[in-house]
């Protein structure tokens, strides 16, 4: 488990703000947080350095650039296969399809965020390749209909 990194309430808010909009500038957020440019500037990197801002990212909308399916997928592996993680790892990573991959305790062993243009687009990358990988036993996919909530923004304490 990662170990906490102790925040101040100017730092909180900085990555509070961050997450809304990582294009601001310095001087902007500065300015939000009711800091001057460089104390908050040595924050920023000093949250950056140690891994608290892991990267600043534009969020695509999928549904503009043509990723109209978007499925979840649970994923259990053989014996065979759960002796042998780092290959099914290795492969998973390989798929931009695959947008996010976790390890799950229970009934299933991986849970995946997979986006396709289409559900026949799926279906070719279901049977081409996910089903494929070794060690796969079986795997049940749901689309989702409708987006309720996403965000990327974590509720920071």
């Amino acid at each position: 488990m990662a170990k906490t990194t102790e925040l101040d309430s100017y730092e909180k808010r900085i990555l509070q703000h961050l997450q809304e909009d990582a294009s601001c500038s310095n001087a902007d957020l500065a300015d939000k947080v009711g800091l001057s440019a460089s104390p908050c500037w040595r924050r920023i990197d000093r949250l950056e350095r140690e891994g608290v801002i892991k990267k600043k990212v534009a969020i695509v909308d999928r549904q503009k650039v043509g990723l109209n399916a978007h499925i979840f997928a649970q994923v259990k592996l053989n014996a065979h296969g759960r002796a042998n993680l780092d290959e099914f790892t290795n492969a998973i990573q390989a798929f931009p399809e695959v947008l996010e991959c976790y390890v799950l305790m229970g009934a299933v062993d991986f849970l995946l965020r997979i986006v396709a243009t289409d559900i026949e687009a799926y279906e070719r990358f279901f049977f081409d390749r996910l089903s494929q990988l070794p060690g796969v036993h079986e795997v049940n996919s749901t689309v989702a209909l409708s987006e309720i909530k996403a965000t990327t923004a974590l509720p920071i304490p």
